[in-house]
């Protein structure tokens, strides 16, 4: 029998695959969530490298909300990742849920980065 954890994996293999055929070039915008915090990431795989990246362990955000584990300080991840991100020259990206359904945290995120500028 499966366990929630490799469930967990193979949903999120499913979702890069798809993401990388469908990439073109784009850059991949990553997110984590914990039971605690939220992490969100701009990557370019084609490098290697993180172009852009917030959480809310950072002084910025951690400040604002009640706690790091709510849909409001998603959204204030969201907005810090794609302002960095526009910052940096990037406005089109990939959007890479992981494993994680695309509700709650992870919309408000996504969401939040849609309203700065950011398009995916």
């Amino acid at each position: 029998m499966a366990t929630s954890k490799k469930l967990f994996e193979r949903r999120k293999g499913r979702n890069r695959g798809q993401i990388k055929r469908a990439a073109k070039g784009r850059l991949r915008l990553s997110v984590f969530r914990s039971g605690r915090h939220i992490y969100a990431q701009v990557i370019d795989d084609t490098k290697g490298v993180t172009v852009a990246a917030a959480s809310t362990l950072e002084k910025d955000v951690a400040g604002k909300g009640k706690t790091g584990a709510d849909s409001a300080a998603a959204g204030e991840v969201g907005k810090l990742v794609a302002e960095r991100a526009i910052k940096a020259g990037i406005k089109d990206v990939i959007f890479d849920r992981g494993g994680y359904k695309f509700h709650g945290r992870v919309k408000a995120l996504a969401e939040a980065a849609r309203e700065v500028g950011l398009s995916f």
